[in-house]
């Protein structure tokens, strides 16, 4: 592995909420475009990190992508369940794919649930997100589509699927 996997460091917070937007714009999770709603949230690593844990995937200086770890209670919690942890906001810039620095953040954080003590981590993911899917499933988490959910009660396009690692 040419990178590592660290809590992010406070001046890492913008850079970090610049490229989660950019990720989620360029690869079209984004309905409204730059006027989603969802992008102050996004861009709000220090906000994040007030709560829960930012971890980041960096090659040098180089920010490669990033990720929120939060155990269940917690504001940034959405899908967990007592015993789980769950984590949000993943995103890898495009140039830091391919090189495993998403799995690996995701094994960061499945191992930060085991030493908290979960009995699970739970996540929330769009339709189109096919290659976070396939890291999820290679890693053991499986689909819960009884715990789909809606973050917008006025859009009925708009179903959060859910995967669950239990452990």
């Amino acid at each position: 592995m040419d990178f590592t996997i660290r809590p992010a460091l406070p001046e890492e917070y913008a850079p970090l909420g610049d490229l989660t937007v950019q990720v989620y714009l360029s690869d079209g999770l984004l309905d409204y475009g730059e006027d989603d709603p969802y992008i102050p949230t996004l861009r709000d690593v220090a906000g994040r990190a007030a709560t829960s844990e930012v971890l980041v995937a960096v090659d040098g200086d180089r920010l490669l992508g990033g990720v929120t770890f939060a155990l269940y209670g917690t504001p940034q919690a959405q899908v967990s369940r007592p015993g789980e942890a769950e984590f949000r906001a993943l995103a890898i810039a495009p140039f830091g794919r391919g090189r495993g620095a998403g799995e690996a953040l995701v094994r960061a954080c499945v191992d930060r649930a085991r030493a908290a003590g979960c009995t699970g981590v739970a996540l929330s993911t769009q339709h189109m997100m096919h290659s976070a899917h396939r890291i999820y499933e290679r890693l053991g988490f499986l689909r819960t589509p009884e715990r789909d959910w809606n973050p917008l009660a006025d859009r009925d396009d708009l179903m959060l699927l859910t995967y669950v690692l239990t452990f």
